[in-house]
């Protein structure tokens, strides 16, 4: 069983991941607006990373004996000036996703909830996967700067993107 307390923080996370899905729509949509289609495709292969994510801690809940609590979803930013600022967005977006998984092993330790903080682990190396790749894309953004050759390339290649989790 979970604690109320993990239960309560669980269903915060659950959220999260679905605004996380939320912003990737919303940045897939810009570059899409923008005819980026490769960008675009690469933002709707993370979306669907980020729904998966949240699937995960939908069906933890339930399996602990929690009870899971949708809450509704806010609007994200919609608008940026280039490729680069989207991407930046991403990152400090999932630097905020890290925090609050770090905060949810903190708790899961404390409560010495192990199932809890056994499942966590695996979202912390999920973590640094992603601030990883997406650093990555911005030091190549940067490198191209304003080269319409080089934009065309990254587009390419982030559009070859494939999901990496199936859908439960």
């Amino acid at each position: 069983m979970l604690s109320a307390s993990l239960e309560q923080a669980l269903n915060d996370q659950l959220h999260l991941e679905f605004e996380s899905s939320y912003v990737y729509l919303s940045m897939s949509a810009w570059f899409e607006w923008k005819n980026m289609l490769g960008f675009a495709k690469w933002m709707n292969v993370q979306r669907d990373e980020e729904q998966f994510h949240a699937s995960k801690f939908y069906h933890f809940i339930l399996d602990r004996g929690g009870q899971v609590k949708l809450k509704s979803l806010g609007q994200p930013k919609w608008e940026w000036g280039n490729p680069i600022e989207v991407f930046e967005a991403a990152l400090e977006h999932e630097m905020l996703v890290t925090r609050s998984i770090h905060a949810l092993v903190d708790q899961a330790m404390a409560e010495k909830d192990h199932p809890g903080f056994t499942f966590l682990q695996w979202f912390v190396s999920e973590q640094v996967e992603e601030e990883a790749t997406i650093t990555a894309i911005i030091d190549q953004l940067k490198l191209v700067k304003d080269s319409q050759s080089g934009m065309f390339l990254m587009d390419k290649e982030l559009g070859a993107r494939t999901v990496a989790h199936p859908m439960p």
